[in-house]
């Protein structure tokens, strides 16, 4: 077996060891009895709630159980397909059992990571928010592109993409953006995107072809589901209605149904305005719920925390990822230096590598370059 083959193997076998890792494989079968036998207990769905909460643990163990086996029994076969290949000299064979390994090789590294994605909110789905930052015109046409980019990938993984509110901008672009992403992970996947998001390029609005900086930030926080409560003291908020100011033609709203509601403790601002006045109401208090359990993880983990407050206002200095466009093309995530030339790429969707390196380095605590240099 060809050197390069056997690397693929190793790299896969150490997916699955890792995927092992995660699962606590030890006690794995003795849990999914535990699971079994409560699920056949006829007074499981007295509690309801309860009841949900433990069907969805057992069906993610029981997702995890599959992967692993499904993943274990494709590297048998296919390393058993290679040496039949090379005993009878099957030329064809052999390379068909290798190409199929190198494809189980990224589906072993991707469930790898989503294997990372363990956190008390990593499965929920998640809100996102967008807005211009220093750059006037330069930075709401940045907002308008940075919207575009999240829409398209979380498209590209099937996610389903609601616009909760968005304000236009004076000339172009958009001052300000929120968006609910739904799908398994969702929130795993773009917890890493919260910061302040850099933009060099040659302006499109500036007549002499200067070259301008402009920043956004970018805010992402879970979408609280029934098995978290928030509650919120009426007292400490403020529900104002108004009108739309939208991008116009038919979303623009006639009456006042959009919805600000401000939490006086901590001074969060949270909007709606693509809907109903009533509904409105009911997504601005969802979001504002999100918001304060974001910052109750937040004070749980103390990184999360200090990175939160290195964030700062979206400007100079406080970048996590910075996109060139001129005088060379290069996207450089500044936390784990990752950096690619694909610019339009990145632009069109493209995240999952910037993703995937802040989740391991998250978890190792080292960026790529650390763990390369070691």
């Amino acid at each position: 077996m060809r050197a390069e083959i056997q690397s693929d193997v190793a790299e896969i076998e150490n997916s699955l060891e890792l995927l092992r890792q995660r699962m606590d494989w030890e006690t794995a079968q003795h849990r999914m009895e535990e699971f079994n036998a409560r699920v056949e207990d006829p007074n499981l769905w007295d509690d309801p709630a309860k009841a949900q909460k433990l069907m969805r643990d057992r069906q993610a163990l029981v997702d995890a159980l599959a992967t692993h086996d499904g993943i274990k029994q494709d590297l048998s076969d296919n390393i058993e397909l290679i040496e039949l290949g090379e005993m009878e000299d099957d030329a064809e064979v052999v390379s068909d059992a290798e190409s199929a390994l190198k494809v189980l090789k990224e589906k072993a590294a991707s469930k790898e990571l989503e294997a990372l994605l363990n956190g008390e909110a990593d499965a929920n789905d998640t809100f996102l928010e967008i807005n211009a930052g220093a750059g006037g015109t330069e930075s709401c046409d940045w907002a308008s592109m940075l919207a575009r980019m999240y829409v398209r990938w979380a498209e590209k993984r099937g996610y389903s993409v609601e616009l909760q509110s968005e304000s236009a901008g004076d000339e172009a672009g958009i001052k300000s953006a929120a968006y609910k992403i739904s799908g398994h992970n969702a929130y795993g996947w773009l917890k890493s995107e919260s910061g302040v998001h850099r933009l060099v390029r040659i302006s499109p609005f500036d007549s002499a072809a200067k070259r301008h900086t402009s920043f956004c930030s970018v805010w992402v926080y879970p979408v609280v589901d029934d098995d978290i409560e928030v509650e919120v003291n009426p007292a400490d908020i403020r529900i104002d209605t108004y009108r739309s100011s939208g991008a116009g033609g038919q979303h623009v709203n006639t009456t006042d149904s959009a919805v600000r509601i401000t939490h006086h403790p901590t001074g969060i601002v949270v909007t709606s305005s693509e809907k109903s006045q009533h509904q409105n109401r009911d997504i601005a208090m969802k979001a504002l719920k999100s918001r304060l359990y974001q910052m109750e993880l937040d004070r749980r983990n103390e990184a999360i925390n200090e990175a939160h407050e290195a964030k700062g206002d979206a400007g100079w200095g406080n970048q996590i990822r910075s996109y060139v466009l001129q005088p060379y093309q290069m996207v450089k995530d500044l936390r784990t230096n990752v950096e690619t030339s694909d610019t339009k790429g990145v632009l069109d969707g493209d995240l999952d590598q910037f993703m995937a390196a802040t989740l391991a380095m998250n978890v190792s605590g080292k960026s790529r370059a650390e763990a390369q240099g070691e």
